[in-house]
C-alpha cells in the first residue's frame, strides 16, 4: 500500500490560550490548519471565534505551547496573511474613496510612498471588476451600503494576494446576491490552494461550501470534516458548554 503524506500545515495551534483582563476567552486549543484548506469556524455567541482569528493575525497576545514551544506557529516560508474583520469594526467615516481603499491592499509590496503604476491601477480595476463594483472608484466609503462595503473589502483582499486569508463573519447581514458573489471568490481562493479560515453562523453555508469546520465553545468541541463536526451531538455539546461558562472564572494554567 502506498503511504499518503499528511498535508503540510499552514498554521499550528499548540495548547493555545487567550485571555482578556485575566479571564480566559479561549482554552487549550490544539490542531492544524492544513495548507490549502477551507475551514469554517463556528460556535455559539461568545465562544471565541473572533478571538481565535485575532490571535492568528497577531492582534491578541497568546499563551500556551509545550516544552518551550510556541502556542501559535504560522509557517514562515513566505506565507502572507490577510485579515478581514467584521464590517462593524471598519471605520466608514475615514475620508477615503473606494479606489484608494482597495489600493491599500498593495501596501506590503508597494509601501506608503510607492508609485502607483499603470500596472497597479490595472490590478485595482480588475479587483473591483471581480467584485462587481465597476464605476464605484471615486465613491467614498461612507456612502456605501453594507454589501457594497464588503465587496470593497474583498477587492482589497484580492490586492493583498495572501496565502492565508482570515474572514470574520464576512456574509453577516448581506443580501443573497452579494453573499453568493463573495462565496464564489472564497471558492476560487480554495481552488488556488490558499488557506481560508472563516467565522460563520450559518450551518447550511458551512455544509455546502466549507469542507472543514472548527467548532468552539471557548474550548475545542470538534475539528475536522464538516459533516462529522456539525452533528446534533456536537452542536448540543457546544451550547451546553457555552451556557455553563463561568465569566468570573480565574485564568487557568496554560500547561493544564
Amino acid at each position: 500500500m502506498t503511504q499518503v503524506d499528511a498535508p503540510l500545515a499552514a498554521i499550528t495551534l499548540d495548547n493555545l490560550t487567550v485571555s482578556y483582563r485575566q479571564h480566559p476567552a479561549l482554552h487549550h486549543i490544539s490542531g492544524q490548519f492544513a495548507r490549502g484548506s477551507l475551514t469554517a469556524v463556528m460556535g455559539p455567541n461568545g465562544s471565541g471565534k473572533s478571538t481565535l482569528l485575532k490571535s492568528l493575525v497577531g492582534l491578541l497576545p497568546t499563551q500556551g505551547g509545550r516544552n518551550g514551544g510556541h502556542a501559535l506557529t504560522v509557517q514562515a516560508d513566505g506565507q502572507r496573511i490577510a485579515y478581514l474583520p467584521q464590517v462593524s469594526d471598519i471605520d466608514r467615516s475615514f475620508p477615503i474613496d473606494v479606489q484608494d481603499c482597495v489600493l491599500l491592499g498593495s501596501w506590503s509590496s508597494v509601501g506608503a510612498f510607492g508609485r502607483t503604476s499603470s500596472a497597479l491601477q490595472a490590478r485595482v480595476q480588475a479587483a473591483l471588476d471581480a467584485v462587481g463594483l465597476q464605476g464605484f472608484e471615486r465613491r467614498s466609503l461612507g456612502t456605501l451600503s453594507s454589501g457594497q462595503l464588503q465587496r470593497v473589502m474583498f477587492a482589497r483582499l484580492l490586492m493583498q494576494d495572501a496565502h492565508i486569508i482570515l474572514l470574520d463573519e464576512p456574509f453577516n447581514a448581506l443580501d443573497s446576491k452579494t453573499t453568493a458573489s463573495l462565496l464564489a471568490l472564497v471558492q476560487l481562493w480554495h481552488q488556488q490552494q490558499r488557506t481560508v479560515i472563516t467565522v460563520l453562523h450559518d450551518e447550511a453555508q458551512a455544509h455546502q461550501y466549507f469542507p472543514q469546520t472548527l467548532l468552539l465553545a471557548r474550548e475545542l468541541v470538534a475539528w475536522g470534516r464538516t459533516a462529522e463536526v456539525l452533528t446534533p451531538a456536537h452542536l448540543q455539546q457546544a451550547r451546553t458548554m457555552a451556557e455553563a461558562w463561568d465569566e468570573s472564572a480565574e485564568l487557568c494554567r496554560v500547561d493544564a
